[in-house]
């Protein structure tokens, strides 16, 4: 009760500051573009725009022409939780710079550069411009309490089916004695995998969670990395703002064979070998502190704009 109590503060938080930033006008912020961008000085700079590069890799300038939509005429077209995360940036800049956006589970490269949420992590993915889009679901975590020689010897997951890879995952594990793991919802596959709802909270009280992509990436990674239980997946193909693509396998997280085979040999050896999944862990929640700064992601976030604009001939070179 009280996990599902924390997380529902935590969307009103989100929304109830979010009506700040759809209701006052932009002119209202814009001038303080510059004093935003200021806060560079404050940081490694170096970190700081190999952040921005990564997460913006135009190259190369381009004509957006009459793709996308003015600053100016952004308004809620869809999800208001993408809309909201993107305006929160948008809204520093002049009214008539345009910009190119595609809200939802994106997988593919899009023709004209773009924000969105996630993209492939191989290939040639300069017009997919990441963001920290969706920030209400992707980035909620709980604090962890318990350590990780005091949680069950076990792995968990929970979530839906909708997908081959994890109908297979749960057709290989759904009665294994190392896991715990289960589809939930009403719109299930496979009814015979359905399971108890688990808060994030409950999901701690093990030593490995898995994690399992769903239509891009799995929003389960995020707070896994952020406790002390260990992360065991296969090794991504998308990536958000959260950079997937430079995690690393046996530093980060457990990698796990694409069909999952190799789970139960993973638990057992982690089990004879606490140390090196504490490593891990440790690894991992130092990745995950690059995300909690709240001033520093509205930085990089702003910085990423910018290099759009400037790249789209929006916005004269520095």
């Amino acid at each position: 009760m009280f996990a599902r109590f924390s997380k529902a503060l935590h969307k009103a938080g989100f929304y109830l500051s979010g009506a700040t930033t759809a209701y006052l006008p932009d002119a209202l912020f814009r001038p303080f573009l510059q004093s935003r961008l200021a806060a560079l000085s404050d940081y490694d700079e170096q970190a700081v725009m190999d952040r921005v590069n990564y997460y913006n890799r135009l190259d190369a300038p381009f004509d957006l022409g009459d793709a996308g939509v003015r600053i100016g005429d952004f308004r809620r077209d869809g999800s208001s939780a993408y809309f909201l995360d993107l305006k929160r940036l948008a809204r520093y800049f002049p009214a008539d710079y345009r910009m190119h956006y595609l809200f939802g589970d994106i997988t593919h490269v899009p023709d004209v550069p773009s924000f969105l949420k996630s993209r492939p992590i191989e290939g040639d993915v300069r017009n997919s411009v990441l963001l920290k889009l969706n920030s209400v679901r992707h980035y909620y975590a709980e604090s962890d309490l318990l350590s990780f020689e005091g949680k069950i010897g076990k792995a968990v997951w929970r979530g839906v089916d909708h997908m081959p890879w994890r109908q297979e995952f749960l057709q290989r594990y759904a009665n294994s004695h190392f896991c715990d793991v289960g589809c939930v919802g009403k719109k299930a596959r496979r009814p015979e995998f359905l399971k108890p709802f688990m808060s994030i909270r409950e999901q701690l009280r093990y030593r490995y969670v898995v994690s399992i992509e769903g239509y891009d990436v799995a929003t389960n990674l995020k707070w896994i990395l952020r406790s002390n239980s260990l992360c065991m997946m296969r090794r991504p193909r998308f990536e958000t703002w959260f950079m997937e693509g430079r995690l690393q396998a046996g530093v980060h997280y457990v990698e796990l064979r694409d069909d999952h085979a190799d789970l139960e040999e993973k638990i057992a050896w982690y089990e004879s070998h606490p140390d090196e999944a504490l490593q891990i862990i440790a690894n991992a929640r130092q990745f995950s502190r690059m995300f909690e700064d709240a001033r520093l992601e509205e930085l990089v976030g702003l910085l990423v704009l910018e290099k759009f604009f400037r790249y789209s001939g929006q916005l004269l070179s520095k």
